[in-house]
Order: C-alpha cells, then sequence, then structure tokens
C-alpha cells in the first residue's frame, strides 16, 4: 500500500475523488466523488450494471483505479490487494464470503492472521486458546449466535456463514465495514438477523457502506443513499428527505441528477 499525502477531512473516514475505471474503451466508472463520515451508514443502489462493485473493488484494492484520488482515515491510499485494505483497517464482506469450508469458526476468522505463540525457526505454535476467545468475544459484540465453534462452515446454514463473515470484520477492530448484497441469498429470518449486526454496529458508531438492491433494507438501516447509474453517481440522497420511487426515479433514468456532491 501506498500513502502519498496526509489531509485535514475532520470527521470523514473515506473521499473519493474523480475516482474512475476503464477496461479498454468501456466507462465502468467515471469521476466518483464519494463522501463517508465517522459513525455514517450509506446504502449504494443502481441497476446491474451502474459502477457499484467496481467503485467496491476500486476502495478495497480489488483492482486498481484508472485516474482519482482514494482518501482514506486522512491519508491519500492506493491498496495494491484486498489485504492492504485489510490492514488499514477496510474490512469487506462480499457476495462470495470468502470463507473457507473446511476450517471452524475461529480458523476462519483468523485465516491469513493467525495469532501464534511462539516460533521455533521456521516452524510456529497457534495460539488457539486466545483465537477461541476472540471469536468469542467478536461474536459477543456483533450478536452473532453460533452454538459450536468448532463446527466446520460446510455443515452452516447460509444466515450462519454470512454472519461468520461479519463477524471478521468485529474481531479486527475495522475503521470501516463494507457490505456488498449481504443478504441478497438468506431467507427472512437469517436477513433479520444480518440486519441486526448491522444495527448494532450502528450502535457502537462504525461506518458502514451497504450495497443493496432490498430498498426495504436499505431505508431501515441507513441514513443517505447514493445511486449509480452508467457508472456514475447520479443522485446522494438524505433517507429522510426522500422515499423509494425517488430512488427508483434515479435508478432508471427517469429522473437525472447532478454528478455526486457532498450533502453536509
Amino acid at each position: 500500500m501506498s500513502e502519498l499525502k496526509l489531509h485535514d477531512n475532520g470527521d470523514i473516514i473515506l473521499e473519493t475523488r474523480d475516482l474512475t475505471k476503464r477496461y479498454g474503451g468501456i466507462h465502468a466508472l467515471e469521476g466518483a466523488n464519494f463522501i463517508l463520515r465517522k459513525g455514517e451508514h450509506v446504502a449504494i443502489m443502481g441497476d446491474n450494471g451502474a459502477g457499484k462493485s467496481t467503485f467496491v473493488r476500486q476502495i478495497t484494492g480489488v483492482e486498481q483505479h484508472t485516474r482519482g484520488e482514494i482518501i482514506f482515515n486522512g491519508k491519500t491510499v492506493r491498496f495494491e490487494n484486498p489485504m492492504d485494505a485489510r490492514q488499514a483497517g477496510i474490512e469487506t464482506v462480499f457476495q462470495t464470503l470468502a470463507l473457507a469450508d473446511e476450517l471452524d469458526v475461529p480458523d476462519n476468522l483468523f485465516l491469513g492472521r493467525e495469532l501464534v505463540k511462539f516460533r521455533l525457526g521456521p516452524f510456529s505454535i497457534l495460539d488457539y486458546k486466545a483465537m477461541r476467545e476472540r471469536t468469542r468475544q467478536a461474536l459477543e459484540k456483533t450478536g452473532v449466535k453460533i452454538p459450536n465453534l468448532r463446527n466446520t462452515i460446510r455443515h452452516m446454514s447460509g444466515g450462519q456463514r454470512q454472519c461468520v463473515a461479519i463477524a471478521r470484520t468485529a474481531t479486527f477492530h475495522s475503521k470501516l465495514t463494507i457490505m456488498d448484497e449481504p443478504t441478497a441469498a438468506l431467507g427472512v429470518q437469517e436477513t433479520a438477523q444480518v440486519e441486526n449486526i448491522v444495527r448494532t454496529l450502528k450502535d457502537q458508531g462504525e461506518p458502514l457502506i451497504l450495497v443493496s438492491h432490498n430498498m426495504r433494507q436499505v431505508f431501515d438501516l441507513v441514513d443517505r443513499i447514493v445511486v449509480f447509474r452508467r457508472g456514475r453517481i447520479v443522485a446522494n440522497l438524505n433517507k429522510n428527505e426522500t422515499d423509494g420511487q425517488d430512488v427508483v426515479a434515479y435508478i432508471t433514468g427517469a429522473k437525472t441528477g447532478e454528478e455526486y456532491q457532498d450533502a453536509a
């Protein structure tokens, strides 16, 4: 990860300026100006191919942007890969979850970041006791209930898997959580559990970006709605000053908006 310069952004945790991504002649993301403040929950909405996932991939280091600037926690950054973003404090729950089916809950939470009791030359003795304890603390913090931490991910429901992925963000005290369609494949009860976790993060003052197609969910959980269309941000809406019909109008293009401007 490269850090280029410092910024005095006050309560702003994340800002993008003119963020652009091109694949050859295709403009997947164009001039995205976005701001997220500390403790704020913001939804990103838009039709398929609108640029939502492309935007998230630039922020989290999955891809490298063509042009623009990402400012995180007061510093201009360029993450070379998702691990760089994690180390900086950005935890992302992707639709694919990125969990290891044959490992249990603590092993998944600490995958790639295992706690070591001591090292013997090229060999390490892992501190399983400490990892289990921190896993319990993370599950308690997010309100996730997993009866047996030693169960492998393969034997868990979709909702439990999603909750494990979300609890991983709490384990490492992230500065920002990003959730990409976290309930798209879940049932009603499992969706409710994930939404309760989002509310818990809000109560704890942790900022969050939620990518979702679920209008009811968005209006229940976030403070602000940012709409993407054809690779551009076309609306920045205060949840309390808009409605679903208005959001849909921006998504479909029935209503056009100015390029994103901070609604401070």
